[in-house]
């Protein structure tokens, strides 16, 4: 929706998770030579300033990302989501977060490609101007779902989609089952993450069913919960992977904890269960 801005909400406990993630399957698909391709349906401005007024309104990455950066980890997945957040900052001092585009242009190497959706004017810009010199991005101001589905399948054909809506209006969450199954049939190889928020509404678990049901292939999901479903606001973070790599489960099995612990959460606060398991 245009009225959402990310700038609120940046380095806060689900950007956390979500960016542990996308760090995770990208660093997957490093491990082989082969160019990927990266696609973002919602993809914000890309890199947020701390300082300016938006993230000082709410402080939200106050209690995640500054929590996570003083604690510091051994887990070597949140080593590497570290990393991207330490190259976009001078020194000891967080001034900075990056947005999933930085991050995927972090992780990614000469020959992989990059593509990203943007419909908000202002963001687009942002966008733009983030990434005015790098030839392996493309930014696109056009609705997420028909930009992507129109690049499918991608050049190069092994890659990572991240679904990253507002769910501003319960619309947003039919639209997701709905993009699945057009997108895996056009590209049945490729991996998908979706995030969610857990909210009292509960209009996610309609969601993970429509995309369970839309798709071929095995189904991670990975939550986050902050505080008691009945606290009147977001109490926590979701994400489905459709096609996820060997041995992620495993990652997410160490580090979880070890984020949850950092944020001051119990180890119950995270939980990991294959909806459909690989064959």
């Amino acid at each position: 929706m245009l009225s959402y801005q990310h700038g609120f909400h940046a380095g806060n406990f689900a950007d956390l998770h979500k960016h542990l993630l996308q760090v995770g399957l990208l660093s997957s698909l490093n491990k082989k030579a082969k160019p990927w391709s990266y696609l973002e349906t919602h993809s914000g401005r890309a890199m947020y300033e701390l300082a300016d007024d938006q993230s000082q309104k709410t402080g939200e990455y106050r209690e995640g990302i500054a929590r996570l950066w003083q604690a510091g980890s051994q887990d070597p997945l949140i080593q590497a989501y570290l990393e991207q957040v330490r190259n976009v900052n001078s020194g000891d001092e967080l001034t900075r977060y990056p947005g999933s585009p930085s991050i995927a242009a972090g992780m990614a190497r000469e020959n992989d490609r990059i593509a990203l959706m943007e419909l908000h004017p202002t963001e687009v810009e942002a966008l733009r101007g983030v990434f005015r010199r790098d030839d392996r991005v493309a930014v696109h101001h056009r609705d997420g779902y028909e930009g992507v589905s129109a690049l499918l399948p991608p050049d190069p054909r092994r890659g990572l989609v991240l679904i990253d809506p507002a769910y501003e209006v319960k619309e947003e969450y039919e639209q997701v089952g709905r993009f699945l199954r057009k997108a895996q049939r056009l590209w049945p190889v490729g991996m998908f993450a979706i995030w969610y928020p857990l909210l009292a509404a509960n209009r996610w678990q309609g969601m993970i069913k429509s995309v369970v049901d839309a798709v071929d292939g095995a189904v991670l999901r990975s939550e986050l919960r902050v505080a008691h479903e009945d606290c009147g606001r977001m109490y926590g973070s979701g994400m489905l992977i459709v096609n996820p790599p060997w041995q992620l489960d495993k990652s997410l099995e160490r580090a979880m904890p070890q984020l949850a612990a950092a944020l001051g959460l119990s180890a119950d606060a995270v939980s990991l269960q294959w909806l459909r398991e690989p064959v």
